[in-house]
Order: structure tokens, then C-alpha cells, then sequence
């Protein structure tokens, strides 16, 4: 069954443009154990919110997991994981934070919760909702 997911990134270090022009990405550099397990927990064909952090704070567009979870090459020691993502489109709207946190259905929402957890499950009804925002 296929999962939903958000990873964060700042657009100023790699933004949604960058990954449409690269096509495809290797999601590193993840140095949280939960977010790990997260990375774990993905499987090819899932769907993934692309999330401008700090400077625009906005859901921008959906991406799709190509590589399911391989030893992050970026990692000088210890055991951490990264996936390949590729770009599926832009959202025609950003979906900024201030929508999510106003609607009462999102309230449980992992964005909401563990604000800075860079790798987050989201459920298929958030996914849709965000969707239609």
C-alpha cells in the first residue's frame, strides 16, 4: 500500500527548482534517528510533499520515491540512510503553513507536532487534503 510523506528542505540549499532541473535526487545528509526510520519506512512508487522550510514555510510541489532506503554516502560514520526522489510536478498553489495549522483537520499532522523533523509520514486523508488547498 502505497505511504505519504514531507521532507523538508531550505530553498535557499536546494529548492524545488533545483530538484525539477536535476530530475532526480538523492535525498542525504539526514542526521535524525526518527527521520531515519523514516527514510527506512519508504518504498518505491510513494508519494512525497516537497516542503520549502525557514524562509517560505510551504508545501511546493510532489515528488515520488524512485531508490528505496541505501547507506548515505554523504555519512563520514555511523549508520544512515537516504533515497532517491524524482520530481512528479508543482503544485499550482504552494500550500503555506499558515493554511495547514488553519485547518482543524490537519491539526495532527507530524508538521505540526515535531516542526523540526526533516523526514515526516503523512496520512493518505492529509495528503488529499493538502491537495485540494
Amino acid at each position: 500500500m502505497k505511504k505519504h510523506w514531507l521532507v523538508k528542505q531550505e530553498p535557499e540549499a536546494y529548492s524545488w527548482t533545483d530538484f525539477v532541473r536535476d530530475g532526480l535526487t538523492s535525498w542525504t545528509g539526514v542526521r535524525n534517528f526518527l527521520a531515519r526510520k523514516n527514510l527506512r519506512a519508504m518504498r518505491k512508487g510513494d508519494a512525497v510533499f516537497f516542503y520549502h522550510s525557514v524562509s517560505e514555510k510551504a508545501v511546493v510541489g510532489i515528488a515520488k520515491v524512485t531508490r528505496e532506503a541505501y547507506p548515505d554516502p554523504t555519512a563520514e560514520e555511523g549508520d544512515w540512510s537516504a533515497v532517491d526522489l524524482k520530481p512528479v510536478r508543482v503544485l499550482k498553489k504552494a500550500v503555506t503553513l499558515a493554511q495547514i495549522k488553519a485547518e482543524p483537520k490537519l491539526r495532527d499532522m507530524a508538521l505540526l507536532r515535531c516542526s523540526r523533523l526533516s523526514v515526516q509520514p503523512l496520512t493518505a486523508a492529509e495528503f488529499e487534503l493538502i491537495c485540494r488547498l
